[in-house]
């Protein structure tokens, strides 16, 4: 059969593929089918070889190196999510059809649990696994699927940085119904001080030991006797090391002169999320 110009932009329409691929797909197809072939048939056969070149592509570009990406957030009732997509070019972490994918994923997944392997979770009735490869095979970058996050509670604080590079979602209650409204700030916090626990009881005994330690050499080295030393070092550590890696006992970045703790009043936070492309997610949570 002919392969005109309107079945050409008939199955560009429906798979968004590059016109002169579409059109090898379609040939390829027909001449599968033989002669006498209906279009519609026809289509349909360039579609599966569309997805079979969709997929010998992501295996080419499989080990190449992920460096970029986006974060999408979205929320959904009690719930919300992040995705971290990664590419690897900013040109392509710019690129709509790439932000597009990412933001799928994320409204879906913050409808629906995708469970522990998101890439297995169906999306618009197709697996995740898939719809990257079909971003794959028509943006020719390696994508990746980076940390994927879903925190539900009685009040969800979204939060995503400007660049699309950071998110933070954060699970909180109380408040006489300030609770909302402070989860969100909180997240604000998160991204740009980013705590790694909640409240200082989660923090490993060891490593606080091992930052005291070092506090205490630190102030024998400069000439304080060991009793003076010890009590600097533990100053130091409530000051500087908590304040870091705290979030409660950060400064509040909207007015460094009081700690979160103090400003969030009787509101909880039950969880927190932080997303950076490159970099593992902290998640963590206190009952």
């Amino acid at each position: 059969m002919d392969i005109t110009a309107a079945l050409v932009k008939r199955l560009r329409d429906e798979t968004d593929a590059p016109l002169m691929e579409g059109k090898r797909a379609l040939q390829q197809a027909a001449e599968e089918i033989g002669a006498g072939a209906a279009e519609d048939a026809v289509c349909a056969r360039a579609k599966d070889i569309l997805r079979e070149s969709g997929k010998s592509h992501a295996g080419k570009r499989a080990d190449r190196t992920v460096s970029q990406g986006v974060i999408a957030v979205s929320r959904s009732g009690n719930a919300a999510a992040a995705v971290t997509l990664l590419c690897e070019t900013d040109f392509v972490a710019r690129n709509e059809d790439f932000q597009a994918l990412a933001q799928k994923l994320a409204d879906a997944f913050a409808k629906s649990d995708p469970g522990t392997d998101p890439l297995t979770a169906s999306v618009d009735g197709k697996p995740v696994q898939e719809l990257i490869e079909e971003a794959v095979a028509k943006i020719r970058e390696n994508i990746q699927l980076g940390g994927v996050k879903r925190v539900e509670g009685e009040s969800i604080g979204v939060y995503l940085h400007h660049d699309k590079m950071k998110a933070a979602l954060v699970s909180a209650s109380g408040g006489n119904g300030t609770a909302q409204d402070i989860a969100n700030k909180v997240g604000t916090q998160v991204v740009a001080l980013s705590p790694e626990y909640i409240s200082k009881d989660q923090v490993d005994a060891e490593r606080l030991a091992k930052e005291i330690d070092v506090e205490k050499q630190r102030a024998i080295e400069s000439g304080k006797p060991a009793e003076m030393a010890e009590k600097i070092a533990q100053g130091r550590v409530n000051k500087e090391f908590l304040q870091q890696v705290v979030l409660l006992e950060q400064p509040w970045y909207a007015d460094l002169s009081k700690k979160v703790g103090e400003m969030i009043g009787e509101v909880k936070i039950h969880r927190m999320v932080r997303l950076e492309t490159g970099k593992t997610p902290v998640d963590t949570s206190v009952g």
